[in-house]
């Protein structure tokens, strides 16, 4: 394994005499996405804030590479209606280069928002433009937590397929907290299971399998393994009758 861009060893958070977090071990390498799931309550976002460096541990260490650039898309960004910011002001903070900026415009489609004031844009169209401003950042590490807030069906899949694309366009590796189990099983390398503590593990063939997985979830629905040649992880597909993401493309993708 290359050196991890973040590693958490024994980290615990303890909130009024609570554990929120219990002697988490956890690592992210380099272009690697990874899914982060679990029950509400389990903890989830407060390991986010961890791997970013917003929360500090109560209990253990956290290690990141030397200079790290991160990204960041949160569940949920308020806006103050008396701030006079478009969607364009907000993308020159960051600076970007015109190549750059003209890029992550056509590949999350906000061309037609660049005028519009933060505070009129639809959740689905906020998420597009959180994320494109995390991409002007160039990061190594892209952490989205819940990003599929707002979106309807049509753009929700595809930016479940965008995202899967990102370690090859943009060189970043991915941290996505996800409810969508779907998605986790179909486009995710490694899936962590956290509830408080690290339930299970591993790659979505190994974590389905997992007695932790099933007694938090279920053994309701059967996944299947599916390989693409030109893919280096393993895809698996739902058997029930949840919507099945769109053949994978390595041509732009439109949201």
């Amino acid at each position: 394994m290359s050196n991890p861009l973040v590693q958490l060893n024994g980290v615990s958070l303890i909130f009024d005499g609570k554990k929120i977090l219990n002697a988490v071990d956890f690592a992210i390498e380099p272009l690697e996405i990874v899914s982060l799931i679990g029950p509400n309550g389990a903890g989830k976002s407060s390991l986010v804030k961890v791997v970013l460096g917003l929360q500090a541990a109560h209990q253990g260490q956290r290690q990141v590479q030397s200079g790290l650039r991160m990204g960041y898309v949160p569940q949920r960004v308020h806006v103050s209606p008396s701030l006079p910011m478009r969607v364009k002001d907000l993308f020159a903070l960051a600076r970007p280069r015109r190549a750059q900026l003209d890029q992550v415009i056509a590949e999350v489609s906000v061309a037609g928002l660049l005028n519009t004031a933060l505070q009129e844009l639809s959740g689905g169209e906020r998420q597009r433009v959180l994320l494109a401003r995390a991409l002007l950042q160039s990061p190594q590490l892209l952490v989205l937590d819940e990003p599929m807030q707002g979106l309807d069906l049509q753009s929700e899949t595809e930016l479940y397929q965008y995202v899967r694309e990102l370690p090859q366009r943009h060189g970043c590796a991915v941290l996505m907290v996800s409810h969508d189990l779907q998605w986790v099983m179909q486009g995710t390398q490694r899936v962590l299971c956290l509830n408080q503590h690290i339930c299970c593990s591993g790659t979505p063939a190994q974590v389905q399998r997992a007695p932790e997985y099933q007694a938090l979830f279920g053994t309701g629905r059967v996944w299947y393994e599916h390989h693409h040649d030109h893919c280096q992880h393993t895809d698996l597909h739902v058997t029930d009758t949840a919507v099945p993401l769109k053949k994978h493309s390595h041509q732009n993708v439109r949201m």
